[in-house]
């Protein structure tokens, strides 16, 4: 049965007294956002370049979209987890992590889009459920609620991976899409002790014939 979904709209504010990972140059900590268990949907936040250990994202490119259940039912997660960046010095470096639960976030919303709310979380070292060190800002909002088309999330099921949305496509589809992957997604898995380093993040592949800037190479 097609299950109901919604947008989770998630923006990064500020964090302060970080771990410090880095021990000669500063810290440059952005973050990696997606649902918990499932990477295959992550997306990047922008690099803080400036604030080291108390890094804020004000006016940079710092807001994710995810597809979440429409209610609050069971359980799940948006993990957010926060790493440094070290070029030339063996591959960045994670700083911390904060597990943002969706019950709590989809507790008492209606059908309809919520208003942003503002929260705060303790920032936990990466493999452990006891230490922590420091605090993430962040805000959220909902979208409303969208009941998918039974077709479209039979024929997501079938697929390994979320489809993308189409242009000019419906936006039920997509949401419908991404919330049949998402409940077929093996269950969260705990957190990998020590230094893990992440792949890198695909790139999309330009149409056959594009040259730089957009053009398109003349036939013959």
């Amino acid at each position: 049965m097609a299950m109901a979904c919604r947008t989770l709209e998630l923006t990064l504010l500020s964090a302060s007294d970080l771990r410090g990972v880095n021990l000669v140059s500063k810290m440059e900590v952005y973050a990696v956002v997606y649902l918990a268990g499932d990477p295959r949907a992550r997306q990047r936040v922008a690099t803080d370049r400036a604030g080291g250990r108390n890094p804020s994202w004000k006016g940079k490119d710092a807001t994710v979209r995810l597809a979440v259940p429409a209610s609050g039912a069971g359980s799940g997660a948006v993990r957010v987890l926060l790493r440094a960046e070290r070029a030339g010095l063996g591959g960045d470096r994670d700083v911390g992590e904060v597990f943002v639960p969706l019950p709590d976030v989809l507790a008492g919303a209606g059908d309809g889009p919520t208003a942003a709310a503002v929260a705060s979380y303790p920032v936990r070292k990466v493999g452990s459920s006891r230490t922590t060190h420091g605090v993430l800002n962040l805000s959220y909002k909902l979208g409303g609620v969208v009941h998918p088309d039974p077709a479209a999330a039979a024929a997501a099921a079938c697929s390994c991976k979320p489809a993308a949305p189409a242009a000019g496509g419906s936006t039920m589809a997509y949401l419908a899409a991404a919330a049949a992957a998402y409940r077929a997604a093996p269950p969260p898995q705990p957190p990998l002790y020590g230094y893990r380093q992440l792949p890198p993040i695909p790139q999309p592949v330009p149409p056959m014939g594009a040259v730089a800037g957009g053009g398109v190479r003349a036939g013959r």
